[in-house]
């Protein structure tokens, strides 16, 4: 008797499982704007970069408010654009930095003559 009841859990657990509902999949989609990495770009992102880290409002803040906040402060325009909707979270990696970073390359040489 042990063994059917066994055999009959074991069998209703699997049939259990086999029909558990799969969330699909989902897929993760953010503007994406090209980013060549040469020294002038990476030298002017690093520039914004360390004055906004420098900055009072976000050089008091640590973890990932203060990448929200020097993201933010390097670019209000391409951080919206970027992270707005979706904010950056604890732990995740950024593969949106690029992206980022191409937004921001942008319109800096959009802003110089």
């Amino acid at each position: 008797m042990i063994d059917f009841n066994l055999t009959f859990c074991c069998l209703l657990t699997s049939l259990v499982v086999s029909n558990a509902v799969v969330p699909d999949k989902v897929i993760f989609s953010f503007p994406e704007f090209p980013y060549k990495e040469t020294s002038k770009n990476e030298m002017a992102f690093h520039e914004y970069e360390s004055a906004c880290e420098q900055s009072p409002s976000c050089s008091q803040l640590v973890s990932i408010s203060r990448v929200r906040c020097v993201r933010e402060c390097i670019s209000p325009s391409c951080y919206s654009e970027i992270y707005q909707s979706d904010q950056l979270e604890e732990g995740e990696i950024d593969v949106r930095l690029n992206s980022f970073k191409g937004c921001f390359v942008q319109r800096v040489h959009r802003q110089r003559p």
